[in-house]
């Protein structure tokens, strides 16, 4: 998936966990060998290219790319599983996989985790009695600076996902022009229970620009969210305070 994945596992069997852990890790990397991109002969390479159809590869690429449909229409096209013309799922693998993973080792008795796919998190349980998650969101126009820490309190699973130009540069492609997105924001994070949709939102929300996001995200079942500006302005939704501390 090209980035770091790390876990932080609490409770359970040390056995049971362990081999759920390894089964977790093993996992990521299948699904790497399965839609990179950049692998020629990745499964989703060669669907790119018409080698393959649906039904030829593993049935994970048919339910990837039926998310992919799905989080396109709830966000009237501003999320894509499309890059330059050609099949590209990449924007919504990573917290799908991270989110896989994760309840890999809740079903293996875990009583606490987390797992961190290059800065986008999945949370479940707590870490320790009366203790819950808590994850710091990076302040993207002060380097070393949170604009915030989320916290799990009171909630049995949450993900925090952010987008921005901070990390990586103008990535984030406007599905209308195909070209990087031309928008006032410099980061988005989305607070919600799954990272599949929180990671997938987080994109679509980059692309549209602070304005349309507001509103949309506002919109969204158990969604909230931080906006930051290239001016420096934060705006969020209503509830997101509830999730602060």
């Amino acid at each position: 998936m090209g980035t770091v994945v790390s876990f932080d596992v609490r409770g359970g069997d040390p056995q049971a966990v362990g081999t759920a852990l390894e089964e977790a890790v093993a996992g990521l990397h299948r699904v790497d060998e399965v839609f990179s991109t950049y692998r020629e002969q990745s499964q989703i390479s060669r669907l790119a290219r018409g080698e393959l159809t649906v039904e030829e590869c593993d049935p994970e690429v048919a339910e990837v790319l039926g998310l992919g449909a799905e989080a396109e229409r709830v966000s009237e096209g501003w999320f894509s599983t499309r890059y330059e013309g050609r099949l590209d799922p990449t924007g919504i693998v990573k917290g799908w996989a991270v989110e896989r993973a994760a309840r890999h080792l809740v079903a293996a008795g875990a009583s606490g985790v987390s797992v961190n796919g290059g800065g986008d998190v999945q949370l479940y349980g707590v870490p320790g009695p009366h203790r819950p998650w808590r994850v710091g969101v990076s302040d993207p126009l002060r380097p070393g600076a949170l604009a915030a820490v989320v916290s799990a309190a009171g909630v049995p699973e949450l993900a925090v996902a952010t987008s921005g130009t901070a990390e990586r540069g103008a990535h984030i492609v406007d599905p209308r022009t195909g070209r990087s997105a031309v928008t006032d924001l410099v980061a988005v994070t989305v607070v919600g229970p799954r990272l599949t949709w929180a990671d997938s939102w987080a994109t679509a929300a980059f692309a549209m620009g602070s304005r349309e996001a507001l509103a949309w995200l506002e919109s969204l079942p158990d969604v909230e969210a931080l906006l930051i500006t290239a001016g420096d302005e934060v705006r969020c939704t209503g509830g997101l305070a509830q999730r602060l501390g």
